[in-house]
């Protein structure tokens, strides 16, 4: 798996941000049975920054904890037998899957870990997990899908023993 990863602005999570969420990517598209390498952007930022990319992707005026950007849409959300009719989706040299963008506030990451009661780590692998599965077609917009994809979001954290 290829993970690009950067971080902006001040302050620091208190964990090996990029290695954890290279094993929290894997692990989540292992679980999910994912049959390719991927490839996925990480950016941690700030609550300035996400804010103004919430404004101007989501018309939402005011920070969010993740945002995701998928590059493909899922017909069937965790089903990839459809991408082999297309090479669209693959990295023309490496062959990896693109998976797309995550973002996530650091700011954030601290301020729900302390309002959820639970460590900063499992605010972070949560919301790792909750992006890639949008990257892969679930969604919450609709209470049947919120139920499907909180559900699964549950299972991976408990697969992975990270518990509240």
């Amino acid at each position: 798996m290829t993970l690009y990863f950067e971080e902006e602005g001040e302050g620091r999570l208190p964990l090996e941000c990029e290695s954890f969420a290279r094993q929290i990517i894997e692990d989540t598209l292992n679980y999910i049975g994912c049959p390719y390498e991927a490839e996925v952007s990480l950016l941690l930022t700030t609550n300035e920054q996400i804010h103004e990319m919430n404004r101007e992707f989501r018309g939402i005026d005011r920070p969010t904890d993740v945002l995701s950007f998928p590059m493909v849409q899922y017909p069937v959300p965790g089903e990839f037998a459809f991408l082999e009719e297309t090479q669209d989706c693959f990295h023309p040299e490496s062959g990896e899957l693109l998976l797309g963008d995550i973002v996530i506030s650091k700011e954030k990451v601290l301020e729900q870990a302390a309002a959820y009661g639970h460590s900063v780590r499992r605010e972070y692998a949560f919301l790792i997990i909750h992006s890639v599965l949008h990257l892969i077609g679930y969604d919450h917009m609709e209470d049947e899908e919120r139920q499907i994809m909180e559900a699964k979001q549950r299972e991976i954290l408990e697969h992975l023993q990270i518990m509240r």
